[in-house]
């Protein structure tokens, strides 16, 4: 899968400048604007017509709306959180440096699938909402990877040839 994500990010440079230039530009300004307008917009629905979609569901499939939501929710929050360091970085609040904190990073989101029941229909503005809420996390994850990276960015990265690699290492060529 290619990486559409712009390099906007100098080759080399320290992780902190990155994190610096990245927090004072156009493109961050649009995803935190995006980003929290996808927290608003998920947080009216859960509260509202959420609720009324729930109770329409079985039993099976009214655990799996709120395994959903929960799972939406903290995906939400935690991107909410990153954009939020990120804005403090862009106003002076935080140093570029404390930004590059291991506790400021986004982790893999592991999505999981097939949590309905089957002949349970979810219901669509829940999945709309998963979708996007992975959408935004999987942009801000790649842009969280190439800020924070030591060392030149890696542009054309092939993520199952550096497993492969990993595995022969470790194992040799047994």
């Amino acid at each position: 899968m290619t990486d559409n994500t712009p390099n906007l990010f100098p080759a080399g440079g320290a992780p902190a400048a990155r994190a610096q230039d990245f927090a004072n530009s156009e493109m961050f300004q649009k995803l935190f604007r995006e980003g929290m307008d996808l927290v608003e917009e998920t947080a009216a629905y859960l509260d509202g017509p959420g609720r009324d979609d729930s109770k329409s569901l079985d039993r099976a499939g009214a655990l799996s709306y709120a395994t959903e939501s929960m799972k939406l929710t903290t995906r939400l929050m935690q991107a909410a959180s990153w954009l939020l360091a990120q804005r403090a970085v862009s106003e002076g609040e935080m140093s570029a440096q404390d930004a590059t904190d291991g506790k400021y990073r986004l982790s893999r989101d592991r999505p999981t699938d097939g949590l309905w029941p089957e002949g349970e229909t979810p219901p669509a503005v829940l999945m709309d909402l998963v979708r996007r809420s992975r959408s935004l996390y999987d942009r801000l994850k790649r842009i969280d990877d190439n800020l924070y990276v030591d060392g030149p960015l890696e542009m054309d990265t092939n993520p199952v040839a550096d497993q492969m690699a990993m595995l022969r290492g470790a194992f040799g060529d047994r």
